[in-house]
């Protein structure tokens, strides 16, 4: 055999295996982020659970028992009497610590509020399936949550949680009563944020997220296309307020997603956040304020309307 022959097989068999070896890697990546527990939280000095807030909160700690294991719930008690509950859902690589910088202009006007972890972040047992089949365990959460006296429930996601609500208020719409749903920085498709957050991270993304996407579909049940998946389309069945927050500087997930997302719903809001990123819209002190009043403004809405 020609050695040049021979050295380009050895090549192509290397190339091969790195690109086995990448898409595995970016598939493990994507399905175990990091997980944000206490500990993580005491390491940046934060708040590690209702009750460390500069303003502490009463809360109870509850585990629900998913299809994947163990999930772990704050339910944390609203200054509204007659107040909706407000079930607050986290993004990727996030966790329900994420919530305790939201819960300001909540609490004011919810009578309970609950954050959660889902399946593969922070305490709970198992791993994410990218938003395909959280729903479900959102409506658990609800189910054995949630007061049966309620007057109503508010779904609260950002990012991939934001996708979440909206899937478990289109599928399970008639089961209890949801008044609204209010979705920050929302996305269409699973790749687009897990591109962008690759490619912000400086890792290879080029020959690897759209094969560990589509493969990890496979694996989920939903396909290589992710099908049932895109929010714009789940959208359209919604019928509630929904209110879409998105800032148009977001390099994870495109503002444009936000504005299909919203343009699909039968009953929606669009604000943008000049100037906003996709992590600093609460903790950037130019946008907190927009936020909590955005946020209030809807809330007090939901309840003028429900009354």
């Amino acid at each position: 055999m020609n050695p040049i022959i021979g050295l380009l097989q050895l090549l192509s068999v290397g190339l091969i295996l790195y690109l086995f070896i990448l898409i595995i890697y970016t598939m493990w990546g994507l399905t175990h982020p990091h997980r944000q527990t206490y500990a993580s939280a005491m390491s940046k000095k934060l708040p590690g659970d209702p009750s460390e807030l500069d303003n502490p909160l009463e809360y109870e700690e509850r585990v629900v028992t998913g299809s994947r294991g163990k999930i772990y719930t704050w339910i944390i008690k609203g200054k509204k009497i007659d107040g909706p509950t407000v079930v607050m859902t986290h993004g990727w690589g996030s966790s329900r610590l994420g919530g305790l910088k939201r819960l300001s202009p909540i609490v004011d006007l919810a009578n309970e509020v609950i954050l959660w972890d889902l399946p593969g972040h922070g305490d709970s047992q198992g791993i994410t399936n990218l938003g395909s089949s959280e729903h479900h365990d959102l409506k658990m959460i609800i189910e054995q949550c949630v007061d049966a006296d309620s007057k109503g429930v508010v779904l609260y996601g950002w990012s991939m949680g934001a996708g979440v609500s909206l899937a478990a208020a289109t599928e399970n719409k008639d089961a209890f009563p949801i008044i609204g749903v209010i979705c920050e920085s929302p996305y269409i498709l699973p790749q687009t944020p897990a591109l962008n957050v690759i490619k912000l991270r400086g890792v290879p993304y080029r020959f690897n997220v759209k094969p560990a996407i589509q493969l990890i579909g496979i694996l989920f049940g939903v396909g290589r296309k992710w099908n049932g998946f895109p929010r714009d389309e789940i959208c359209k069945q919604v019928n509630q307020p929904v209110l879409i927050i998105h800032g148009d500087q977001d390099p994870v997930c495109p503002i444009s997603d936000g504005q299909q997302i919203s343009d699909s719903a039968p009953n929606s809001k669009m604000i943008t956040i000049e100037g906003g990123g996709h992590n600093n819209l609460w903790t950037d002190s130019v946008f907190v304020e927009q936020m909590k009043k955005t946020i209030a403004s809807f809330l007090k809405q939901l309840d003028s309307t429900s009354n």
